[in-house]
């Protein structure tokens, strides 16, 4: 389970503080598919790096028991200078027992399917490169929960549908946090939906339903 209790985020612009949310209270049940869902700005993106303990709030606290992976999709804390294996090596030494550190480095080669550049500098990854690499990164981890920011917008269509079929297996065995444009995905693949309007939270029990108020919600705007 994930409690978020009376998490406040904001940030200073020209015109001020702007909040993106005040005391904000959810509780993410064990085994949930979660769609987030917000206008751009929003925070969607923000409340999944607090959640996964890569940003701060301002206030409140994160309570949980569970593993958590770091944002899926997300291209981003490699060292630029090191070698996608490289990268990949040491994070497996930190997450797992050194017996495991062989076959996860290569599920990651097998998975991101770079070819040589997975033994060439991340600094020299397009920004697709490097999100094939974080993606099959966290995949090689057994998490209690993915955080899935805008995966559908990784790699080729081969590569989505790799990515599709690993997801559905986790998806037995693990609870999701999707952050997607693509309403499509987040009906298929998420349980709850949460819609992030004016600094506050709604929780829908049917994501169908979630879904349609978020529409409604960015018609009217």
């Amino acid at each position: 389970m994930i409690e978020i209790k009376n998490i406040t985020k904001s940030f200073m612009t020209p015109q001020g503080r702007h909040y993106l949310f005040k005391d904000l209270n959810l509780t993410i049940e064990d085994g949930q598919s979660v769609g987030l869902l917000g206008k751009n700005g929003a925070g969607k993106s923000t409340l999944l790096r607090i959640i996964c303990g890569l940003d701060r709030p301002d206030s409140g606290e994160v309570i949980t028991n569970s593993t958590i992976s770091w944002p899926v999709g997300v291209a981003g804390g490699f060292q630029g200078s090191l070698t996608g294996r490289q990268n990949v090596t040491f994070v497996c030494r930190l997450y797992s027992s050194g017996r495991y550190t062989e076959e996860k480095v290569r599920f990651v080669q097998e998975f991101a399917d770079l070819g040589k550049y997975f033994d060439m500098p991340v600094k020299s990854y397009s920004s697709g490169m490097k999100a094939r690499l974080t993606f099959g990164l966290s995949l090689a981890f057994d998490f209690d929960y993915y955080m899935l920011d805008e995966v559908s917008a990784v790699g080729d269509a081969s590569f989505r549908k790799r990515s599709e079929e690993v997801l559905n297996a986790r998806r037995s065995q693990a609870g999701f946090l999707m952050v997607s444009h693509n309403l499509a995905d987040i009906e298929k693949n998420c349980d709850v939906g949460i819609v992030l309007m004016n600094q506050r939270a709604q929780v829908f029990g049917n994501v169908k339903q979630a879904v349609e108020v978020y529409k409604d919600y960015v018609q009217k705007k």
